[in-house]
């Protein structure tokens, strides 16, 4: 068994590239190395800023022989066929192949194809360059005169098998056996002959941390240290742990200062100018919870004044970015938000919506509407509304797109507006994400959910919606955001409601204004009107026009509702589903027709609750009996138009069916006031009743009677079956 080291050494590979790269790397070595027959024990990858390694160990040297036979066509075959398998086969003439013989088929010809297998250093020499060659990079360049793609000019290979070199040359680089160690402690180069022996040099005398969880955890320790030390606490940032994390071979963790004047900054200011700019992480102070005048800096580089230089050039370059910020801030807090408000009617949001300022208003009057339904001031609601995207024109959001609304907020505290419309400012855009939190407070929650539903009425207004995986707009996210806002809050509201009510806000953005074609004015004279419009005006005439484009759109538009509805169908789906309930109960609540995600939800979570025990699943089954037989039916055409109970036929019939027709018209009456009040629990508790004379009627009962009369009868207490249970939901959506 043989031990493989692969070294990819380059120039610096972009931090968020290396893990994806480290597991691409070693998939794609397991492939060419599986495919072309070798086996081994061990595959592990690793990455850093300048390099890709992968180590094989219990690698076999050699691939095993291979011994195929491919049958072909018939002794006496056409020679078309004959010419297509010796082809495909690899033979140059049908004397090459054996004749065997079938008691059934007769004689046909076989092809033994024996491929010996390779020495695995011929192997990696072949498989080697061609993965180098097609790895694929989000981004990549070409250097020098080669036609070499890599993402950083590639300067060596490194590829031992059992302490020998395995030689190939990719654009003019040689494989070989030395490899560089840290630019400044240790850079060697080291010769090495295999996975231990490259591990050891490189973090020792090399100065170089090969695994990513070796990096981070170094990095973690020295932030407890320096944090512990001074009386600090890190302010966890895992994102930016993992850039770091792949920017320093060496890291060392410095604790700097800065100047405490900037602390009247914003602390989200502060924090992200650190994290973008610098790469800094920020520490609040211990005893207060409050952003500390300090930073942590993770260095290259082990200095011998233990980082005291590096952490004043650090705190120097911070503080003229911080500068920058509070020119920024100073230059805000001097235009009031109306102000900034009103260039937002220069700012285009998608064309066929018009601007900014013409989103703002429209959010602004559903801020208004949803504002009562959510227990928040309509005025607070529409203030905030009117100011929550001021500050997308601010200097500060310019330079940090990632402040907008957290801007907003401390513009709005600055220029005296109410908490809670400073704070919806802050909040609207959220949540941001599966793991950000959802506005709260009455007025953010109005806020949010305006803005969000005007998205995504707006977009399918203008047909604009995801297909696929490609979602441009964000819109499957706006929805999902609606949903948990909704949900969490407990919100009641008719979506579809409120899409219909939107709709007259988009259709000035979608009328065709005749006045600017000419031929449209001059084919009103054709237009048909009624009589009561008789010699009408031109102006009476645009107006009419405009109200038939209007009706149309409308109709055109409650198609579009649904398909709406449908999507956030699918959200909720995958909302409840992250939440352990079945989508099936899902379907079957939205084909009520439902539309409050509340009272769906609710639904959904006592019909699964009902399944999940014997009589629910019982009756379930019963159900389907039932439709099925109801649908065998319906397919001939047997049912009656009206069908329905005769209570004179039944009382002829059998103990089963009376008992059954009676339990059905006890539980229709008893589930409406649990219905009405929301109370699902119990009418599942009702719908229980039904399972022991559903159960017996069909154990007891001959639905397809000789007797057409009772046939039909029978089929119409089948119909009030699947009647009753749909007031709960369509059952016929759920699987089982």
């Amino acid at each position: 068994m043989a031990e493989l080291l692969l070294e990819l050494f380059s120039e610096e590979i972009p931090a968020r590239m290396q893990a994806k790269a480290e597991a691409d790397l070693m998939g794609a070595m397991e492939k060419a190395l599986g495919e072309a027959g070798l086996k081994w024990k061990l595959l592990a990858a690793c990455s850093g800023p300048r390099r890709l390694t992968v180590s094989i160990t219990g690698l076999s040297e050699r691939s095993a022989d291979v011994k195929e036979e491919r049958k072909g066509p018939k002794v006496g075959a056409p020679e078309k066929a004959l010419e297509g398998f010796l082809r495909g086969a690899g033979l140059s003439d049908i004397s090459q192949a054996e004749v065997r013989s079938d008691p059934k088929k007769g004689d046909f010809y076989v092809a033994v194809i024996e491929t010996p297998g390779r020495d695995a250093k011929d192997i990696i020499a072949e498989a080697v360059p061609a993965i180098i060659r097609g790895f694929h990079w989000p981004k990549s360049m070409r250097w020098g005169e080669g036609d070499l793609r890599w993402v950083r000019p590639l300067q060596r290979i490194t590829c031992v098998l059992d302490g020998a070199v395995v030689p190939f040359d990719v654009d003019g680089i040689a494989s070989g056996n030395e490899v560089e160690g840290h630019r400044v402690h240790g850079r060697g180069p080291y010769t090495v002959t295999g996975w231990e022996d490259y591990a050891a040099q490189l973090e020792g005398a090399g100065h170089v941390k090969l695994t990513r969880a070796d990096r981070r955890e170094v990095i973690l320790e020295g932030i407890g240290k320096v944090c512990a030390g001074a009386g600090l606490e890190w302010i966890e940032d895992l994102g930016l742990l993992e850039e770091v994390t792949g920017l320093a071979e060496w890291p060392v963790v410095v604790l700097g200062d800065m100047d405490p004047d900037f602390l009247s900054l914003p602390p989200e200011v502060i924090q992200l100018s650190m994290r973008t700019h610098q790469k800094y992480f920020a520490v609040n102070d211990a005893k207060t919870g409050k952003l500390a005048p300090h930073f942590i800096v993770v260095a290259n580089i082990d200095a011998a004044d233990g980082g005291k230089k590096l952490a004043e050039g650090n705190s120097r370059v911070l503080s003229a970015r911080l500068d920058d910020a509070r020119f920024f801030w100073d230059l805000d807090k001097a235009k009031p938000l109306d102000e900034m408000a009103k260039k937002l009617a220069t700012i285009a949001f998608k064309a066929e919506l018009g601007s900014l300022g013409d989103k703002v208003e429209r959010v602004a009057a559903l801020a208004r509407e949803l504002a009562p339904k959510v227990g928040a001031d309509p005025d607070l609601a529409e203030r905030a509304a009117r100011l929550a995207k001021a500050d997308l024109v601010s200097e500060m959001v310019g330079e940090f797109p990632e402040l907008q609304g957290v801007m907003g907020r401390y513009y709005a505290l600055e220029a005296g507006e109410p908490a809670a419309v400073a704070d919806a400012i802050r909040d609207h855009y959220k949540p941001q994400g599966p793991s950000d939190n959802v506005p709260t407070d009455p007025v953010g929650i109005a806020v949010a959910l305006a803005d969000k539903l005007d998205t995504l009425v707006g977009f399918w207004a203008i047909d604009e919606k995801p297909t696929g995986s490609k979602d441009p707009f964000a819109l499957r996210r706006a929805a999902l955001g609606v949903v948990r806002i909704v949900l969490e809050n407990r919100v009641r509201i008719s979506l579809l409601g409120v899409f219909y009510d939107m709709e007259q806000r988009y259709l000035p953005l979608t009328k065709t204004k005749l006045e600017q074609y000419p031929m449209a004015i001059k084919s009103l004279a054709s237009v048909k009107v009624p009589p009561r419009r008789a010699k009408p005006s031109l102006r009476t005439l645009y107006e009419y026009v405009l109200e038939m484009a209007s009706d149309a759109q409308s109709r055109s538009y409650w198609s579009q509702c649904s398909e709406l509805l449908a999507f956030f169908a699918d959200r909720l789906k995958q909302y409840l589903r992250d939440q352990g309930q079945r989508h099936d109960l899902i379907d079957a609540v939205f084909a009520l027709g439902e539309d409050d995600l509340v009272l769906i939800t609710r639904r959904v979570e006592a019909l699964g609750a009902f399944l999940g025990t014997e009589d629910g699943a019982n009756l379930l089954a019963g159900y389907k009996r039932a439709a099925n037989i109801l649908r065998a039916e319906e397919k001939k055409g047997a049912l009656p138009e009206n069908l329905s109970v005769d209570g004179a036929l039944i009382d002829a019939g059998a103990a089963q069916e009376i008992a059954l027709h009676q339990t059905l018209g006890q539980v229709r009456h008893d589930i409406e006031e649990p219905l009405k009040n929301e109370d699902f629990a119990a009418v599942m508790t009702e719908l229980a009743k039904l399972r022991g004379p559903v159960d017996a009627f069909f154990e007891h009962v001959m639905v397809n009677d000789e007797d057409e009369k009772v046939r039909a009868n029978r089929l119409a207490l089948l119909a009030d079956i699947r009647e009753t249970l749909h007031r709960v939901a369509d059952f016929s959506q759920i699987e089982g």
